[in-house]
């Protein structure tokens, strides 16, 4: 079990780091589902490797220049403040009810993973916390700025909510908003995503340790693999089309989101 769990692990830790989500919403169905792991102790596994995703792939893109660390910085005040209540929430709730929430957060990712721009670009400056970094496909200089910043935070502070509720992280919540409402170019929101989700894991990882909700035979594996994964997911991200990675992890979260429903209405 040990084995297949680390070796899952790598592909999921892959796959997290090229979307800027932290595979929590991949690696949970999968430890629930295939490894029978109870879903509380599945989400401090996927919280574990949240930080581990966050502190390999966050490091590569920071190096790169993808990462908006200021505005990071900014929003990662919201998002802690909602992990700690997610957190604190998620304790007191049956595992039927927690699965029934997670299938339909998958449904949501799956609908906002359809509307991500195309285009790379951004919608240029704005005059708050302009940034710039060199596209890794086509060596391009792209300049942008942040729009909507108070309905960012807002939408932040939901994210962590989500995040140590259900241990994915945040960034399903984040890439999409600050893509879609930021007015942010995909890369960097990928890029300022996993820089950010480590330490909204990290708050409500305190939560599940002192419940005992983290299970060294099933987080330490979980976190290794992960984190193997995520060291080089921005450099094969990179290399890869957008929509390539869309269409298989939409495709993914389909199956998953059918089965996690299934368990919370059927058994």
């Amino acid at each position: 079990m040990t084995i297949a769990l680390f070796v899952v692990a790598v592909m999921i830790g892959l796959l997290g780091a090229m979307l800027g989500i932290g595979g929590g919403v991949i690696i949970i169905p999968v430890l629930t589902l295939f490894f029978n792991v109870p879903i509380k102790v599945a989400i401090g596994a996927s919280i574990i490797s949240v930080v581990a995703t966050s502190s390999a792939a966050g490091a590569v893109y920071v190096g790169h220049g993808l990462s908006h660390t200021k505005l990071a910085m900014v929003l990662e005040i919201a998002t802690t403040l909602g992990a700690l209540a997610g957190g604190l929430t998620a304790i007191f709730l049956a595992p039927r009810v927690l699965q029934g929430l997670f299938g339909v957060v998958l449904l949501y990712v799956i609908y906002s993973m359809g509307r991500l721009p195309k285009d790379e670009m951004g919608q240029g400056p704005t005059g708050l916390l302009d940034a710039t970094y060199t596209d890794p496909m086509t060596g391009q200089t792209v300049v942008y700025g942040v729009r909507r910043l108070p309905l960012g935070m807002g939408a932040s502070f939901v994210a962590g909510n989500i995040s140590g509720l259900l241990g994915v992280g945040g960034g399903i919540i984040k890439v999409p908003i600050m893509a879609l409402v930021m007015g942010m170019p995909l890369r960097a929101a990928i890029a300022t995503s996993n820089f950010m989700i480590g330490v909204t894991a990290a708050t409500s990882a305190l939560i599940y340790y002192s419940r005992g909700y983290i299970d060294p035979q099933i987080a330490i594996p979980s976190a290794l693999g992960v984190l193997l994964g995520a060291r080089f997911g921005p450099q094969i991200g990179g290399r890869l089309q957008g929509a390539t990675l869309k269409r298989v992890f939409q495709a993914l979260l389909v199956i998953f989101a059918i089965q996690m429903l299934y368990k919370a209405f059927v058994g």
